[in-house]
């Protein structure tokens, strides 16, 4: 018989037996383990150890992986180089030009029998064909690069979302060690160990547990926490949230096998129906429905690829497309991701720059034409000839080139491009940004609302002061100074009533400090039994997890853990800690002088609170209490309650009474040196810092004097959380905003906050009409509970360290470090991605302006567009493309912190910016004019206007391209400033892309003009016309110091452009969404309008989500979809206990939508996109906020 590391190859259950255990719960799900005998019997079955764990070999472990599978679910191959490079075809203005570009090519062969041709135009006929080659080879250079971006920012956005899925371990048991290992090398028969906020990453049977409770409304829609126990439903599924309590489980199922990954392969099923019907629907086969518009169809395919939605409800009619998650969600009033602000602006911009564009561009096209037309045919009166046609389509392309220039496509580019840089970028400064938009949501934000543990303290943890036996000590005591019994029962309390995954390991090195793992508070008590002598391990081996009759767990409403054992001679023991002042009120008794019993009297009780907890508490120590209780069979002492059967330990308030208390001890959590520096500069920057935290409210008050939050001479207040909710609720009880207005502008401290204190906090200041632009809040959370605030923040920071799975899943961006000044580090980031597309957008409208004039005007004037279409396109790839690059890339400076946050009315153009937009432009146009109309005299050389159709390229109009070209790239370095600072050139070395973008362009330049030729439509320059061409580009520095010393405040308001509320924006950005929904098939977008949705489009699926195995992207399902995800759904509910009764249709888009945070562990991770449609109810559902917090805590709270 075959064997594996020393045991039979076959193991004693199936994989398919496997596969159906799962599919039982509740008391189903216990008979069936009955059946196989008893957990401990499937153990034995799957060759693994309760206590023990797979041994851990490599063999065992790859027979294992292919027996039954790994926990990974392989993720859809990324898009290919090719397909992106078809997609960037599909560019409506591209099209027009190719196509225009290969009726020229074929006119330019076309030779029509013309008698009266002179003979000379031979000569020059063969070089027709150039030009329209030429725009062809022009649209594929601008088509490779479009693409090649793309196909870097989604390896980019890959290997980010790798290094998210890298970040996720789990505890689980191998060779009798506890070890943390990647949620991908979890395997069946693993013994991992569950703990309160863990997201979990496979399919198992209970072993043991404490007070579990699970969330599983990703799997089911039901938002109740299920009780969970071996006796009771010892089904734990992948996907689900552990909202309290702990446990022990063996691994039966990962990946594919598991229930989550079930559901998954079901899906992807159905998402390849849809995505075959959505190409039926693009075709027209439409049952009543309009045709999707492509970029719709795109981002839906792709965005339902992903995961199923928390969208919309099954209730939209047959004939409504679904709104198409594209390019943004509506506005929903209230509802926590709006668009961002920039974004809002921007696409607003681009419209409304898309429409200037394309009017100008008809207009040129009519213009030529018209002109052509007058004078050909009136004034020469020639009759039509067939070659005619040739220069129509000559007018159409430059029309189209006019449009082109016009329209921003690298705005999308230059925002993604800043995004993606500052996101790479924030990984080194510990922020590991989940939703790009946080990043530049974070340069608006006015408050910070912070937790204090490991935010800003260390979250290294010690006792430094202890009162046992009426002995307050300032340094630790040795275990002789305390008497022998009260010693034992302190050592016995602290080892036995934490949690097992708590401990203290020693350093790497000798010298190193030990490495607190798991609940820092624990381990500080648990430092504390080893100072006193005692091996706390050796006091867990003897009583194992297993002994335990039942556990308390630590929650925000309990602010206490109690955990009870047999005694050796019959009865229990219980032994309890906590926050001191709640512990204290539980206690009747107390060991007294040389550990004498004594009654703890109401007086006593006063007198250690004002003459020891408050001394520590206001030294920033956290103060905890240990106490205990017997309950014993026999004759019972003082302090010991006489039992005759097993007590109800349901009845929590009695058995947790007439405690007997052992010590109080002060833990210190010292300020993280770093931190006052980072909340000064926060101050300077005109963002509030504010503390929330579960501590003592003295603690709190003297860590925020530490932290400098709180100000010698500043108005402020600190409230603790009764009293904050007593000032903000009227007489019936309810919350009312008016109340919180009174409280939240001078609030610094917030003590003793449960979690839905804190959201209340958020939601209050966010939605406050007090300051006259709303407040942009982040918040920081570590705790299951923190879900709700995080979620209802702008920006919301979970602790990459010791934050729970669940905070993270609701945050915008992970803390790698913990650490405060981190935050500071993203407040500057997001500054810069502001200011970069801001210096965009000046050179960019800068360009555009000068470029659309001239080509408008040349067109009226001369009859031809000064600058030809290669040459424009040309322009366009230095103005877009790499300038996107170039200007997106500039490193955030230290000057960021030094101003006001911009807020969400400013301007997205100021006065500034358009002074130097309108400024610069005015030159230019000065400059090319005057070369158009004097230059050829001035420079001596043959004028080019009024040349014939196929006249070769002349050195007058070659000057006016290259003078062009010229200023444009000097403007550039103008750009790269636009608050009026005089010193353009400061830090242009630190940013080797820009100086790089510019001397390849300007090289390029040069070979342009000397060896373009028919090709570019250049002609070769002399050296003296080069540095004339020079000298005008310079000039343009010298004008911008010009610009500069004109005052701004003079200028009128209306020359900013994108004042007001984002809000009012809300037209532009459901653009693509309802608007397209019932256009009629003849009232098409405009060709900018359509151009900058596939851009935006382009930016949020491919792009941002690039393809990512999961992302939190809803996509509303129109009805035929939501039935087929409901068939999907069936098929998999058939496993469901009757305990969930029958789902209506509703209910099951429920479910559906529920699986955003399933979509979660598909990846184990998080997911990267514009936040802005992300539904509020990820894992947490608001309306249960209330009840939410009397569930679970804040790790912190203690």
């Amino acid at each position: 018989m075959a064997t594996i590391d020393g045991r039979p190859a076959q193991y004693g259950i199936s994989l398919k037996q496997l596969r159906e255990l799962m599919e039982h719960r509740g008391r189903e799900g216990v008979a069936m383990i009955g059946e196989f005998g008893g957990i401990h019997e499937l153990c034995k079955k799957l060759y693994t150890s309760p206590n023990e764990g797979l041994s851990g070999s490599k063999a065992d472990e790859e027979h294992r992986r292919e027996t039954f599978g790994s926990n990974i679910i392989p993720p859809k191959p990324p898009k290919t180089f090719l397909t992106l490079v078809w997609e960037a075809l599909q560019d409506v203005t591209l099209i027009i030009l190719e196509v225009a570009a290969l009726v020229s090519l074929g006119l330019s062969f076309y030779k029509p029998a013309d008698e009266d041709a002179p003979v000379l135009q031979e000569e020059e006929e063969h070089h027709g064909w150039i030009e329209g080659l030429a725009i062809l080879i022009s649209v594929i250079v601008v088509v490779i690069v479009t693409a090649f971006n793309d196909y870097s920012k989604e390896r980019q956005f890959r290997g980010l979302q790798n290094r998210i899925e890298g970040e996720h371990k789990f505890s689980v048991i191998r060779g009798g060690e506890v070890c943390q290992i990647s949620v991908g090398d979890i395997l069946v028969g693993d013994i991992a160990q569950i703990k309160y906020g863990d997201l979990l990453p496979a399919d198992g049977c209970l072993i043991q547990s404490n007070d579990l409770k699970v969330d599983e409304s990703s799997l089911t829609g039901e938002s109740d926490h299920v009780k969970k126990g071996p006796d009771v439903d010892p089904m734990v599924l992948s996907g689900t949230h552990v909202m309290e309590g702990s446990g022990k489980m063996i691994v039966t199922a990962v990946g594919v096998n598991s229930q989550a990954g079930i559901i998954f392969t079901l899906l992807g099923a159905a998402v390849d129906e849809q995505e075959a019907e959505i190409k039926k629907m693009k075709k027209g086969e439409s049952d009543g429905r309009t045709p999707m518009k492509g970029s719709q169809a795109q981002a839906q395919a792709s965005s339902q690829r992903q995961t199923v939605s928390e969208g919309t409800k099954s209730e939209s009619d047959g004939n409504h497309v679904p709104q198409s998650s594209s390019t943004s969600a509506p506005a929903e009033t209230g509802h926590k991701k709006e668009k961002s602000v920039l974004q809002a602006k921007l696409t607003k911009l681009a419209i409304q720059i898309g429409y200037a564009g394309s009017t100008i561009a008809v207009l040129t096209v009519i213009i030529l034409i018209i002109q052509f037309c007058i004078k050909t045919f009136v004034i020469d009166e020639k009759p039509w000839k067939n070659t005619y046609a040739n220069n129509l389509v000559k007018h159409l392309i430059i029309g189209v080139t006019v449009l082109v220039v016009a329209v921003p496509e690298g705005l999308p580019l230059a925002v993604t491009l800043s995004l993606a840089y500052s996101v790479k970028k924030m990984m080194k400064d510990n922020n590991l940004v989940r939703h790009l938009d946080a990043c530049e949501t974070m340069g608006n934000a006015t408050a910070i609302c912070s937790d204090k543990t490991g935010t800003l303290t260390t979250n290294r943890m010690t006792v430094v002061q202890s009162y046992i036996c009426e002995k307050l000590c300032k340094v630790l005591p040795t275990l002789s100074d305390i008497p022998q019994h009260v010693g034992n029962l302190i050592t016995m309390g602290i080892s036995v009533n934490s949690a097992y995954t708590s401990n203290i390991m020693g350093g790497k090195n000798p010298g190193d400090l030990p490495i607190q793992v798991g609940n820092k508070t624990e381990c500080s008590l648990l430092g504390f039994v080893q100072a006193l002598g005692v091996k706390y391990q050796s006091i867990r081996d003897e009583i194992p997890e297993d002994k335990f009759t039942r556990v308390y767990t630590f929650n925000s409403v309990r602010k206490s853990m109690g955990t009870v054992i047999p005694r050796p001679n019959g009865g229990y023991r219980l032994y309890t800690k906590g926050a001191s002042e709640i512990i204290m009120k539980k206690c009747a008794f107390i060991y007294g002088h040389e550990g004498t019993l004594e009654k703890f009297t109401r007086d006593m009780q006063e007198r250690l609170i004002r003459e020891v907890i408050e001394p520590m508490a206001c030294d920033g120590l956290r103060t905890i209490s240990v106490a205990y209780r017997d309950f014993v069979p026999g004759k019972a002492a003082l302090n010991e309650v006489h039992i005759d059967g097993e007590p109800n330990w349901d009845d929590e308030e009695n058995i947790m009474s007439n405690l007997t208390c052992l010590c109080v001890v002060g833990i210190e959590d010292p300020v993280r040196p770093e931190v006052p520096d980072a909340i000064r500069k926060c101050q300077r920057a005109g963002i509030t810092v504010r503390m929330v935290t579960g501590d003592n409210i003295n603690t709190a008050r003297s860590i925020a004097s530490k932290c400098g939050i709180l100000r010698p001479n500043e108005d402020f207040l600190i409230l603790e959380g009764k009293e904050f909710n007593r000032r903000i609720r009227d007489t019936n009880g309810d919350i009312q905003q008016h109340l919180i207005d009174k409280v939240w502008p001078k609030l610094r401290v917030l003590a003793r906050s449960s979690p839905t204190d804190k959201y209340t906090l958020v939601k209050g200041i966010i939605d406050s009409a007090v300051s006259e632009n709303r407040e942009v809040v982040a918040v920081t959370g570590d705790g299951t509970n923190d879900g709700p605030a995080l979620k209802k923040a702008d920006v919301g920071f979970a602790m990459g360290i010791a934050g729970t799975d669940v905070a993270k899943e609701a945050s915008d961006i992970i803390l790698t470090d913990d650490n405060f000044s981190s935050i500071v580090k993203a407040v500057m980031w997001g500054r810069n991605v502001y200011d970069s597309i801001a210096k965009f957008l000046q050179f960019q409208l800068t360009v555009n302006v000068v470029a659309v004039i001239v080509a408008f005007i040349g067109a009226c004037a001369i009859q031809d567009s000064p600058l030809k279409a290669v040459q424009m396109l040309w322009v366009n790839l230095i103005m877009d493309t790499l300038a996107s690059l170039a200007l997106a890339t500039e490193l955030p400076t230290p000057d960021l912190l030094l101003r006001k946050p911009y807020g969400r009315t400013k301007p997205l153009i100021s006065r500034t910016m358009m002074k130097n937009i309108l400024g610069q432009a005015l030159y230019q146009l000065f400059i090319i004019f005057s070369l158009l109309f004097v230059g050829d005299s001035i420079l001596d050389i043959e004028s080019g206007r009024g040349q014939e159709l196929n006249a070769g390229p002349t050195q007058h109009f070659t000057i006016i391209f290259n003078t062009f070209v010229m200023m444009t790239l000097f403007n550039e370095i103008n750009a790269r400033k636009i608050h009026g600072q005089r010193n353009v050139i400061e830090g242009l070395l630190t940013n080797p892309i820009f100086y790089t973008i510019w001397i390849f362009t300007m090289i390029s330049q040069v070979l342009i003009i000397q060896y373009g030729k028919m090709a570019f439509s250049t002609k070769a320059l002399s050296l003296d016309q080069w540095l004339w061409c020079v000298f005008f580009g310079i000039g343009t520095l010298v004008w911008g110091q010009l610009i500069t010393s004109v005052p701004t405040r003079k200028l009128p308001k209306i020359l900013s452009w994108g004042r007001g509320h984002p809000e009012e924006y809300t037209d532009a950005m459901n653009l693509g969404e309802e608007r397209f929904d019932s256009i009629d098939s003849d009232k098409k977008p405009r060709a900018g309008q359509i151009l900058w949705i596939r851009g935006l489009t382009r930016l949020q699926t491919q792009v941002i989500g690039g393809e990512l195995q999961e992302r939190l992207i809803p996509v509303p399902y129109s009805k035929s979809n939501t039935d087929q995800a409901i068939r999907v759904v069936n098929a998999f509910r058939q496993g469901l206990d009757a305990r969930y009764g029958e789902h209506t249709n509703t209910s099951l888009a429920e479910v559906l939508r529920k699986q955003t945070s399933l979509s979660k562990r598909l990846s184990e991770t998080s997911s990267i996109e514009y936040a802005d449609n992300i539904p509020d109810e990820l894992t947490i559902p608001e309306i249960d906020v209330e009840r939410l917090s009397s569930h679970s805590h804040t790790e912190t709270a203690v």
